[in-house]
Order: structure tokens, then C-alpha cells, then sequence
């Protein structure tokens, strides 16, 4: 299929995100003189108003950020289970289930990770770039095709708790496409949080107001209404949870490949699995595989599996677990996955360990469709000065409550842990769960710099090393590769609660031909069909810097409604 946009070209900034609103945003600072961190946060807050079935205010917003000296820093932007939470509730009192509602909810961490990204990175305020979202809360957006399929779907859900039914079903309807959708309670929560700055920078400049920004939310009457609400619904989370927050700064973690440097955040997240598929990939030999043929899908497929096997059986909050990461991406290591992989057959399911893992065997239900994780969405952006910003902000609004009077829900990210407190990703007081939102980026051979990444959940990493592949393998332009179309593998228990395992499961989509998908089920993929082009597939953006034209390359995925801009 050929590409249905062109690649957008630039020689000062680009920027790429999952809504043309949040694009527009990120592109305006830009233009106002703001650098790439002031855009991407821009873009950041406004994705958690115009798809605020994907992205919540209050949610996740892992953070990547390359500076123009080269020097990496990664911003977790994930909170950590409420310390007073019993290690062993979901197993004594739910039969191992994570119930949907407060229970479920982390420390906020998003509002955090925006204000330290500023804090350390930026040149604006808080309300400077806040000001995108707060208006188009205030004054609405234009309901899009999917916000409106997935507000039906979830009708039941959100119709659950009242102050969800008052912003997602007005008038106890679901809205059509092309409606308008507005969140005023959301618009005050984010211009009390500017108008807190904008006092305190008065008196004592930038900085201060930004502290006074975050305090707003964690330390002042955000905090009190959040901690107040969570307690009434029977949850956790307390102010000492809120007061004591700030995300995390991580590591890169960083391999060669080709002359090139590929960037993932840690195993707090999926990112390593990247890595070691795309390092699993390379010693497998890609050259002389045509692209989307058979040889190359089952090969891509089968070291997916391995590489998300384990993520599996390894992966958690190494403030908490120890991850044998450095060993999982050693030549060693590599080498024995690849002994476990055959050209010719798949494995029927997700390879054993090879390390001791405390991870237990998943129930699998091989009759089951794969279910669509409908949330996360991401955003990206360089500057002129050679800065390069990447995030994947992210949390749904139907399986936990909205704040009353807040417009937002506190981060409903534990679905993401196991209820088990001895899997590596299990429950804990004070841990944070095993994050599938990845910001990725790629410094070039060249010296250049490629900001990507993408929303799907469990989908994430396979469609990342697609494009990535698509690009600096097999050279395709930026637009065309994030356009070519995909496969995914379901071969390993699902990141989200009930986590669902659905062996063999690879999913193709309709644009590869039918004579591909029937040489991948003849060699044992349990081949499940998707439409030419799906949302499920991920939403991948892309920009690449070309030191050698002077030239700047964006784009965006037409799955989603995203879009990008340069210029």
C-alpha cells in the first residue's frame, strides 16, 4: 500500500503526536520560541484532553530527552502504589484479580513528569504550555471517530460512576463523531495549577512558579480532593503518598546496532524488549529478507516472543527487583534464545525461561479474540538547537472513577501490576507497576537524532522495531514505513489485568498478502486476521533529524488521528 501523506520535510523544528490539536500545540511554542521540552509538554497535556479515553491528565507520561550535547536523561513519569495498600489485597480479597475503581489507582505521576521535564529542560512556564489544553477543555474539541467507538464501547463502564457518565455520556448519550467535547472541570484543575505558578513567579521567578505549580497538585487542595475521593471509594492512596512524589530519573539503556545508537527507558518499563529483539534480529540475520515476505515476519515474530518472554519472567521496578538486564541483552544470552528458534516452525507459544524467574505459569484462553487495550497515545519533537523530546503519556478513564469537580482520575495504572507480590512485576507498598508506555529514541550513524514511538499497549514495542526497521534496514522514507503495514504477536500474557495469554496468537494485517499470512499459519502461527489498516496495529511517530541534508523528516500514523509538522 502506498503511503497516503507525504513526509513532511523541515530545516528548524518538527514535531509528531497522537491528535493534530496536540501537534498544532507543540508546533506553536516552537514557533514562539520555546524548545523541543516546552513542546513536547505542550503536546503532553493536550493529548490528556482531546483523547481522553487514551491519555489521562493525571495518568502516565514516561519522558525521554535528548539535549543537543548528547546528554540522555529519562523522567519516569510513573507512580508507585500507595504505601498504606496491603501487599497480599489482591489475592486475599479479590481471588487474584485487580478489581476495576480506586483500587487500582498509583500516585499521579504525569503532572509531575511534565513540571520536572520543565524544571530541569525548559524555558516556559506551567501555564505557558498548559495553556493548549486548558483551552480546548474549556472550549471543546471535535469528538473523533475512535473516542466515539471506544465511549460506546465502554458505555456500561463509564455510566458506573456518576461524575464519568457526566463528561463521556452528556445527557446519558454517547456522543457521535464530529460533536463537540467539552471538560470544564478538567479546564479549572489545570488554571488553578497556572494561576498558583503565575503568584509565585511573580515574586520569585520561573522556578519558583513551577514548584508552586506542582505543589498545587500534590501538596494543596488537588492533592486533598484526590486523597479525600480515593479514601471514600474504599482505596489507598493518601497525601503522603502525594506530598513525597517525584518521578524518577533514569538511565538510558543503550545498544549499537549498525553504527547507530538505539535509546529505550528501563525494564520499569517494556523498552529493553526492544533491544533484545531487535539485537536477537540482527544476529539471526536480516540481510537478504524481503520485507513483509514470510521468511522475515516469522523471523520478526519468533524473536518478539522471546524477547517479550522475558519481559515476563524478568521485568518490574528495579527499585524493588533485581533485572538481570545486562545479561538478558548479552551475546550469551542472545545466543541461547536463538538456539530455541527454528526457520521453518513456530513455537507454539512464548519460549521457557533460561534464568530463574519468580514468575508463574499464565493461564492462556486460546479461544479468545486478543482484546483491544484502547489506550496511550505519544508525542515527539526536535528543535532547532538539535534537542529531541519524547513521550508516551497514557491511562484510560473507564476503568476507574473521575474526582468529582476535578475532571481527572488518578493514575489507574496498577492494572499493570501482577496480583502476585512475588512476580518480578507483582504488587507492592511504595512500587510502581511494569509500564508498557515506552518513549524510544535512535541516534544515527550521522549524527542525527529519531524521536519515536507509539501507543498500543502490549503492541507497542513490535510496531516500534517495525518502523524502526523500515527505516535504517530496509530505507524506507519516514512516512512510507510508518504506513507499511504490520504484524503483531499475542504469544505471552497480557501487560493489562486479567492478563490474558493467547499462545501462537499473530495477528497480520489485511495489506500483507494472503499468500504471506498462509505461509506463516503453514509454519504454525495461529494467524488471526485484521482489516488493511487497524488503530490496533499502534500509532507510531517519527521525527528524524538528517545532519547531512540540514534537513528535518516527520510523520505520523494514519491509524490514529495523528499528525505531524515541520518546517
Amino acid at each position: 500500500m502506498p503511503a497516503t501523506r507525504p513526509t513532511l520535510h523541515g530545516t528548524r523544528h518538527a514535531v509528531s503526536a497522537g491528535h493534530y490539536l496536540a501537534a498544532a500545540a507543540g508546533f506553536s511554542v516552537l514557533e514562539a520560541g520555546g524548545n523541543a521540552v516546552d513542546a513536547g509538554c505542550a503536546m503532553g497535556l493536550v493529548l490528556g484532553v482531546v483523547l481522553p479515553d487514551l491519555v489521562n491528565v493525571a495518568g502516565v507520561a514516561p519522558i525521554m530527552i535528548r539535549k543537543a550535547d548528547g546528554t540522555v536523561e529519562t523522567i519516569a513519569g510513573l507512580g508507585h502504589w500507595p504505601r498504606d495498600l496491603p501487599p497480599d489485597l489482591f489475592l486475599r480479597a479479590h481471588g487474584g484479580r485487580i478489581p476495576q475503581g480506586v483500587l487500582r489507582c498509583v500516585v499521579p505521576a504525569a503532572p509531575d513528569a511534565w513540571i520536572t521535564a520543565l524544571e530541569r529542560h525548559g524555558t516556559m512556564s506551567f501555564g505557558e504550555v498548559a495553556g493548549h489544553a486548558i483551552r480546548h477543555a474549556e472550549d471543546g474539541f471535535a469528538v473523533h471517530a475512535i473516542l466515539a467507538a471506544n465511549i460506546r464501547d465502554h458505555a456500561a463502564e463509564y455510566a458506573r460512576w456518576p461524575a464519568n457518565a457526566a463528561i463521556f455520556l452528556p445527557e446519558g448519550r454517547c456522543p457521535e463523531p464530529g460533536e463537540r467535547f467539552v471538560q470544564p472541570d478538567l479546564a479549572r484543575t489545570l488554571r488553578f495549577m497556572a494561576d498558583e505558578e503565575a503568584r509565585a513567579a511573580a515574586r520569585g521567578g520561573r522556578l519558583a512558579g513551577l514548584a508552586a505549580a506542582h505543589a498545587a497538585f500534590y501538596r494543596g487542595d488537588i492533592a486533598r480532593e484526590i486523597t479525600a475521593f480515593v479514601r471514600r471509594e474504599g482505596g489507598f492512596l493518601s497525601m503522603r503518598d502525594m506530598e513525597g512524589f517525584r518521578s524518577r530519573l533514569e538511565p538510558a539503556v543503550r545498544r549499537r546496532w549498525r553504527g547507530h545508537e538505539v535509546l529505550t527507558c528501563g525494564p520499569w518499563c517494556q523498552g529493553p524488549a526492544l533491544l533484545e529483539a531487535l539485537l536477537l534480529l540482527e544476529r539471526a540475520g536480516l540481510d537478504g529478507l524481503g520485507h513483509n515476505g514470510p521468511d522475515y515476519l516469522h523471523l520478526l515474530a519468533e524473536c518478539l516472543k522471546a524477547a517479550m518472554a522475558d519481559r515476563e519472567y524478568h521485568f518490574g521496578d528495579p527499585a524493588f527487583v533485581e533485572v538481570p538486564l545486562e545479561h538478558l541483552l548479552s551475546e550469551a544470552h542472545l545466543a541461547a534464545r536463538l538456539r530455541g528458534i527454528r526457520r521453518d516452525r513456530a513455537l507454539p507459544d512464548m519460549p521457557p525461561p533460561l534464568l530463574p524467574t519468580a514468575a508463574t505459569a499464565p493461564a492462556s484462553a486460546p479461544a479468545a479474540a486478543p482484546p483491544a487495550e484502547a489506550d496511550t497515545s505519544y508525542c515527539c519533537a526536535v528543535d532547532r538547537w538539535g534537542n529531541a523530546f519524547s513521550a508516551t503519556p497514557s491511562d484510560g478513564s473507564w476503568n476507574a472513577p473521575v474526582v468529582p469537580g476535578l475532571g481527572l482520575i488518578p493514575s489507574p495504572r496498577g492494572s499493570q501490576s501482577r496480583p502476585h507480590p512475588a512476580h518480578p512485576a507483582g504488587v507492592a507498598p511504595g512500587k510502581r507497576p511494569r509500564l508498557t508506555p515506552n518513549p524510544a529514541m535512535v541516534v544515527t550513524r550521522e549524527g542525527g537524532v529519531m524521536p519515536f514511538g507509539t501507543p498500543g499497549g502490549d503492541v507497542q514495542v513490535q510496531a516500534m522495531l517495525q518502523v524502526l526497521l523500515n527505516i535504517l534496514h530496509f530505507g524506507m522514507e519516514v512516512q512510507e514505513a510508518i504506513e507499511a503495514p504490520r504484524i503483531a504477536s499475542y504469544s505471552f500474557p497480557s501487560s493489562f489485568a486479567p492478563f490474558e495469554h493467547f499462545p501462537g496468537r499473530l495477528a497480520v494485517e489485511g495489506a500483507i498478502p494472503r499468500a504471506t499470512s498462509e505461509a506463516l499459519a503453514a509454519r504454525g502461527h495461529a494467524v488471526t486476521d485484521w482489516p488493511d489498516r487497524t488503530w490496533l496495529a499502534g500509532a507510531v511517530e517519527v521525527v528524524l533529524a538528517d545532519p547531512r541534508r540540514g534537513m528535518l523528516a516527520a510523520g505520523a500514523d494514519p491509524r490514529r488521528p495523528a499528525y505531524a509538522i515541520a518546517s
